[in-house]
């Protein structure tokens, strides 16, 4: 870009970055090429105002710029003509200025800009995001999608896992306490690169059906197989739960089902859910010729239909 990037966005050197921002803003709602199609000149005009704003809206960039060490294309500069301590571009003291905008908020961010004016992200149209930009202006790299697939006990303990991009990069995902199918996690800065910085990664999250355990809302089923004689007399008997098996208190009489409180899955804060036991009666694998007699005599004499409790 030939010229000077505070000329293009229309403030002074000692404009703050906040200044920078809302100038950069203006213009770029302006002549944005989605705003304009077909507009060469608005195009040309954007890509001026977007590259100008890659250097000033930038306090590293800004700083070396008004130092002289780069020019307005981000390029290193050589110093050793001139005399003296050395000159800012267009004759202006290098180092000279005293920017407001070092001191105030984070880093701005280009692309972030862009979706604020243009209610989308400005990776996403038709024209852009995929490397070369508008007409050649290179902005943020591209997105990278991917699917991560996890464990049911994944969204109770929220642990890292690592995935590898079609572009060989491994990264490790900490996924959150009480994540859910489908959901989507955003990483920053962990997608292709550009020239205005990378692009985001974008990993959905899928969940393994789980062999024992059934999800509802907060809280879990399952099906606890408990034999005749426990749920005649009571007794102890031994249940899977997601942080390991435990031992349960069958009551007299059986009962429909058992709930062991806090064994269920987290919510975003990390409070857990219950885990709901349905006692499911198991009859021994082989019925011995006592067991039969006993049967046919309490038939006989006691006979009873089973209900839903």
């Amino acid at each position: 870009m030939a010229g000077d990037p505070y000329q293009e966005l229309g403030v002074t050197r000692g404009a703050s970055a906040d200044e920078v921002r809302k100038a950069f803003r203006k213009l770029a709602k302006k002549h944005h090429p989605d705003t304009n199609p077909g507009d060469k000149a608005s195009e040309e005009k954007f890509k001026r105002v977007s590259a100008a704003f890659d250097i000033v809206g930038d306090p590293d960039k800004r700083k070396k710029f008004d130092a002289g060490e780069i020019d307005a294309d981000g390029r290193e500069t050589s110093r050793g003509f001139g005399g003296g301590g050395g000159g800012g571009p267009w004759g202006q003291p290098g180092g000279g200025w005293s920017p407001r905008g070092q001191a105030e908020g984070p880093d701005v961010d280009l692309n972030d800009i862009l979706s604020e004016i243009l209610g989308r992200s400005a990776r996403g149209g038709a024209q852009g995001g995929q490397g070369g930009g508008f007409g050649g202006f290179s902005q943020r790299g591209a997105d990278v999608r991917a699917k991560l697939e996890i464990d049911l006990e994944d969204t109770i303990h929220g642990p890292k896992k690592r995935i590898a991009f079609s572009d060989g990069r491994t990264i490790d995902v900490s996924i959150p306490k009480g994540a859910e199918e489908g959901q989507t996690l955003r990483l920053k800065g962990q997608g292709s690169p550009g020239r205005a910085g990378p692009g985001d990664a974008f990993i959905e999250l899928t969940i393994r059906p789980h062999p024992i355990f059934r999800r509802e809302g907060d809280n879990l089923v399952m099906d606890l197989p408990v034999s005749i004689p426990d749920a005649i007399l009571g007794g102890k008997v031994q249940a899977p739960t997601p942080d390991g098996p435990v031992n349960v208190s069958v009551p007299k009489g059986g009962g429909s089902s058992l709930r062991l409180k806090g064994r269920g899955l987290s919510d975003a804060k990390g409070k857990r859910g219950d885990l709901l036991a349905r006692i499911v009666l198991m009859l021994p694998e082989a019925i011995d010729p006592e067991l039969e007699a006993f049967a046919e005599t309490w038939r006989a004499e006691r006979p009873y239909t089973p209900r839903r409790r």
